[in-house]
């Protein structure tokens, strides 16, 4: 029954501890998990038998096997170094030797380069695959494991006999390398993340089977699971294909990988993790470190490496949405060190997680080909970081909830059980509900991609469209802050507030797309490019101001401060039904993308100036008489002024792109409509 305990406490945190790094896109280890998941609970249960027994605590390691326990944790901590330094040293060299232009030279050292590669694949998938594997007698297996290195010989020299006449007939060999490596590697997390998986239960099921089987199943011992589990194939026959099913249609299993591919992505992009004191502390000490290391090499040297290295060498890159993360050459990098690195440490039978290698293997590609630039590196880092703590956190969270399911179970019997199940349902409710909103919320920021455009009229109508919905974004949220300023409602505030960090990275991506545009015209028209360059400003201070009106007014009510008065909010509530109108018609404007009605918006923007002035002078006497107090002076100023200030330049983009619509349309001799 104890150990069933543990099995089922184990189990349980299994699920909501994976769901949960899941939603929030983090990859992490299912061999740390499962560890410190039967570590935790074997602790909580030994413990409280020691209690019950009243026997002495410290005899809690001769329950535990602490040994092993801590080789497991120091073997993954040295996996994540060496397949960093692996990574970084073998792509700084093939880089070295492939240049980014490396189709031109393949035909020269490709054949050598790829024998090497699918060596050490195929040595990994011998090494992972057929140890163990019940189509293969195990006679053979012994033999392939003693013959390794004649093997290698063997598959080296075919295989860079084989590539060298592809080259001949001009294939990019990378591909079949990408191809096979990719299976080796999908066969090792199969392996893994399956044992993981199921290897609990597994034995759960034995034990049980066990326990009934000796006739006395409340007092059994554990001897009948000393020797191996076995393993029943229809069972893993099961687990695999609801695996395969799981990771075919599973969203948050695609937002699990885009964290990695967008963490070593060559060239710039939006980036998902933000700057941290540790990660600049890192890029500082490694600007330090290499300007030292430059004076010292010399100057041939350093040229030389220089124009090897030259990330704008390549001239036959894709363009648009063709261009892909990171080029064949990394990509075969990382699939061979990885098997590498895990089929030696399997072979000498030495603890790591394939998680970590394969994740640190593409950081360290990755670092070695500059994709951490100065434009990017911090954020990279930051990443990385956030990952690596994630694997620790992964530990921590495993031992410490195992442990809490497993004294749960314990006392609790049944119901506890039932209410931990429970548990589960609405964590997995909660997440999914959560990743439906980050998915929405990355499908938006989709909307905003241009990559996809090269067409001058294209382009501009995007840009239109783009800013069309991020008015009415702005329009709305300001809308719902403000009336919760007035109605002192925190929690309406609070949720607006957490739209400011979206409204800046969209900000952010039309910006980004106004540059791609701004090229395209340049080529076209300057005039043109000028004025739509323009907008950047404008968008830039559009984002202040609304940060600011939602900034102040969380502020001053999370603060408790005494709320506006009423003559105030009228006065307020004014203004700003006459400041979402205008941002209501340029709205229009853009969506319909041509300007019409501009001198009725014009009107509105002098009258909310007119009223503005009015209601200034009203505050000015209340302050002379004493009814408003300084705090509440600075928000209603600021307030008011905020709403000039960004009806100004809603009206300042607009008037923009009037005069580039009507030039670009004469010009170039297009119609938006």
């Amino acid at each position: 029954p104890e150990l069933i305990n543990i099995f089922l406490a184990v189990m349980i945190t299994d699920v909501i501890l994976l769901d949960i790094f899941n939603t929030f896109g983090l990859p992490t280890s299912t061999t740390v998990s499962i560890v410190f998941e039967l570590l935790g609970g074997a602790v909580a249960v030994s413990v409280l038998k020691l209690v019950s027994a009243g026997a002495e605590l410290s005899l809690l390691t001769d329950y535990i096997n602490t040994a092993s326990a801590m080789v497991i944790i120091f073997g993954i901590l040295l996996s994540i170094v060496v397949a960093f330094i692996c990574g970084t040293v073998v792509q700084f060299l093939s880089r070295l030797l492939f240049t980014f232009d490396y189709l031109k030279r393949l035909a020269r050292y490709g054949a050598i380069w790829g024998g090497i590669a699918l060596a050490s694949i195929a040595y990994f998938i011998l090494v992972k695959g057929a140890k163990g594997a019940s189509f293969i007698p195990l006679e053979t297996a012994e033999w392939m494991k003693l013959n390794a290195g004649l093997m290698m010989a063997v598959i080296f020299g075919a295989s860079a006999l084989l590539l060298q006449i592809l080259l001949f007939f001009r294939i990019n060999i990378l591909r079949p390398i990408v191809l096979i490596g990719t299976f080796a590697l999908a066969m090792a997390f199969a392996a893994n993340d399956l044992v993981n998986f199921i290897g609990v239960p597994m034995a759960g099921y034995h034990a049980y089977n066990a326990a009934t089987a000796s006739g006395s199943p409340l007092t059994a011992s554990m001897a009948a699971l000393a020797d191996k589990v076995p393993t029943d194939t229809y069972l893993l026959l099961i687990a695999g294909f609801i695996m395969v099913v799981t990771l075919w249609i599973s969203k948050k299993a695609r937002t699990v990988t885009e964290t990695e591919v967008k963490l070593s992505q060559q060239d710039e992009g939006q980036e998902r993790f933000e700057s941290s004191f540790l990660s600049r502390f890192i890029v500082r000490s490694f600007r330090s470190f290499f300007s030292g290391f430059n004076k010292i090499v010399p100057p041939a040297l350093l040229n030389w490496a220089g124009r090897r290295l030259d990330t704008h060498s390549c001239q036959s890159k894709p363009e648009g949405d063709n261009q892909p993360s990171f080029d064949l050459l990394r990509a075969s990098v990382n699939l061979m060190v990885a098997s590498a690195v895990i089929s030696y440490a399997t072979s000498y039978k030495l603890p790591l997680s394939t998680t970590y290698v394969t994740f640190m293997v593409a950081m360290g590609s990755s670092f070695a080909d500059q994709a951490w630039g100065r434009e990017s590196a911090v954020y990279r880092i930051t990443g990385v970081l956030t990952v690596i703590g994630g694997w620790f956190m992964t530990a921590l969270m495993a031992f410490a909830i195992s442990a809490l399911f497993a004294v749960v179970i314990f006392y609790g019997q049944t119901y506890g059980l039932i209410l931990l199940m429970l548990l589960v349902v609405l964590v997995i409710w909660k997440n999914h509900r959560h990743h439906k909103a980050k998915a929405r919320s990355h499908d938006m920021d989709a909307v905003f991609n241009l990559k996809k455009v090269n067409d001058i009229p294209e382009t501009i109508s995007c840009t239109l469209e783009h800013l069309s919905i991020l008015i009415c974004e702005i329009r709305e949220s300001l809308d719902e802050a403000l009336e919760g300023l007035f109605e002192q409602d925190e929690h309406r505030i609070k949720f607006e507030k957490k739209k400011i960090g979206k409204i800046q990275r969209w900000a952010d991506i039309i910006t980004a797309n106004i540059f791609k545009s701004m090229r395209l015209l340049q080529k076209a028209d300057v005039g043109i490019s000028y004025k739509y360059g323009q907008t950047i400003r404008r968008l830039q201070k559009l984002s202040d101001g609304y940060r600011d009106i939602i900034t102040r007014s969380y502020k001053h009510v999370s603060n408790h401060h005494e709320g506006l008065h009423d003559k105030q909010v009228s006065e307020l509530r004014q203004a700003k039904s006459l400041f979402m109108g205008i941002m209501s018609d340029v709205e229009t404007n853009f969506n319909r993308k041509r300007v019409d009605a501009y001198d009725e918006i014009i009107s509105k923007n002098q009258e909310l100036k007119s009223i503005a002035d009015r209601f200034n002078q009203a505050q000015m006497e209340r302050i002379r008489n004493g009814e408003s107090k300084t705090r509440l002076n600075i928000l209603f100023y600021a307030l008011i002024g905020n709403m000039m200030m960004l009806s100004k330049q809603n009206l300042k983009l607009l008037e923009i792109f009037e005069e580039s619509i009507s030039q670009a349309e004469k010009t170039l001799g297009f119609d938006l409509d």
